[in-house]
């Protein structure tokens, strides 16, 4: 556990040296140009960091006596809403990440042009980091079930997916009657939607079968219950008997299922039970699951009993494959207009209608002249809620969408708008956990990360 959740292989600190070489050769172009070619002002590349550091979300630089002045704003993300995270994540070979890490725009030029990767020369030096974080980690379940781990493209920014290379190597390996599963990161506002009309688009996949994950617990919070704080116990509601409270959190559900068939797959719900969820709380949800259109709803006991615990699901499953129709469609066409692809997603959500900032009106303005309107959208936003309100529960509609700034990942292949305050760059909490993170000197073995 220590290995898979610290360093693993490297990968993210392959990515984090990639991501700051770019934004040094940035500020080295600026720094020795004699007539500045590069825009200060429209530089969108940051650097960052795989540690939570809410005070690094701003920053200055170039404030030391030998840099000439050159002083500019700019901050730092968490490493993974590296677009370099998102290039790994959709590339294919290491010819396409070549391609992709060289397209990569980090501002525009005086003349507004795009200014790349390649541009500054430093595209192929990006690659020889790369080059061994493009295989995957080959792991395995407690029950040694092969597990291809690769790639963490931050769910909130990027598109939260593992990666097209893993998911091809795996359908080779389990051969035409085999079953692969993969993540989709989030519920179906923006795991599946970033996987449908982002990641199937770029891959050439298509899913059979899209699994939604319930909890009893979940669902009486979208229903209305006490609000969930972490680190404090959980209010009795969420422990004892309520189906009127699981009922009326099953529209957040029904939502979910309803967006995730639009795209012609059948939709199978998980119900991860609790010791505490009661026969007739399960009931509630498969029922409910079932009147919005899944194929099947399968309560799984796994955490408790292993994989003897989701048998039921597997076959689920197994059924749920073997009765597609229909092809996968897509949440709209890549030759439509930036805002009408944005509101398109917006709709999926329930909002009424989109509000553009002064900026974000400007930067869709840009891409579209610098020809980038054919890519996908990849939304930023909270994964509390369908809204831009991680306070707003259930399945809000009728609110507008506010679109504060929009940015554009070209060398991963989308156009991403920052929906309300969604924040690139996380903070630690009051009590964080590394206060039970530490080491067994005796054994050398790692504690606090159960």
């Amino acid at each position: 556990m220590d290995e898979f959740n610290l360093h693993m292989t490297g990968d993210i600190h392959a990515i984090t040296a990639a991501n700051n070489l770019l934004a040094a050769a940035i500020d080295t172009r600026i720094f020795h140009e004699s007539s500045q070619y590069i825009d200060p002002e429209s530089i969108t590349w940051r650097r960052v960091m795989d540690v939570n550091d809410r005070f690094l979300r701003k920053i200055s630089i170039g404030e030391g006596p030998d840099e000439k002045g050159m002083v500019r704003e700019t901050g730092f993300d968490i490493s993974v809403a590296s677009e370099i995270m998102a290039v790994l994540a959709l590339t294919t070979s290491l010819s396409d990440m070549r391609e992709r890490l060289g397209k990569m725009v980090v501002g525009n030029s005086r003349a507004g042009e795009p200014v790349t990767a390649d541009d500054l020369g430093v595209g192929g030096a990006l690659t020889v980091l790369m080059k061994d974080a493009i295989n995957p980690t080959l792991m395995q379940t407690l029950e040694g079930t092969p597990v291809l781990v690769h790639a963490g493209p931050f769910a909130n920014i990027a598109h939260g997916n593992s990666s097209v290379v893993a998911d091809k190597i795996a359908l080779k390996l389990v051969g035409p009657g085999g079953f692969v599963v993969t993540e989709a990161g989030f519920g179906a506002d923006i795991g599946t939607e970033k996987f449908m009309n982002i990641k199937c688009r770029y891959s050439g996949l298509t899913p059979q079968c899209a699994i939604i994950v319930a909890t009893i617990r979940a669902l009486k919070m979208h229903g209305g219950g006490p609000d969930v704080v972490a680190g404090k116990p959980l209010d009795r509601a969420y422990t004892t008997e309520n189906v009127a409270l699981v009922e009326a959190g099953c529209i957040n559900l029904a939502r979910h299922v309803a967006n995730t068939k639009a795209y012609g797959v059948n939709v199978v719900v998980a119900v991860n039970m609790f010791s505490t969820d009661t026969e007739a709380e399960l009931n509630a949800v498969r029922d409910a699951a079932l009147a919005a259109g899944a194929f099947d709803a399968v309560v799984c006991t796994h955490h408790a009993h292993g994989g003897k615990g989701a048998v039921d699901l597997g076959l689920a499953v197994q059924r749920a494959c073997e009765n597609v129709n229909q092809p996968l469609k897509f949440l709209y066409p890549l030759d439509i207009g930036i805002k009408d692809k944005i509101e398109a997603i917006a709709k999926s959500y329930g909002a009424s209608g989109v509000e553009y900032s002064e900026l974000a009106e400007k930067q869709i303005e840009m891409y579209t002249k610098q020809g980038f309107s054919g890519l996908p959208i990849c939304m930023a936003k909270t994964q509390y809620s369908f809204s831009h309100n991680a306070a707003s529960k259930g399945a809000p509609s009728g609110f507008m969408l506010p679109i504060r700034d929009v940015r554009a990942s070209i060398g991963a292949g989308f156009i991403y708008p920052l929906v309300g305050t969604m924040s690139t760059m996380p903070g630690l909490p009051t009590r964080p956990c590394f206060y039970e993170i530490d080491l067994d000197t005796a054994t050398g073995k790692v504690i606090g990360l159960s």
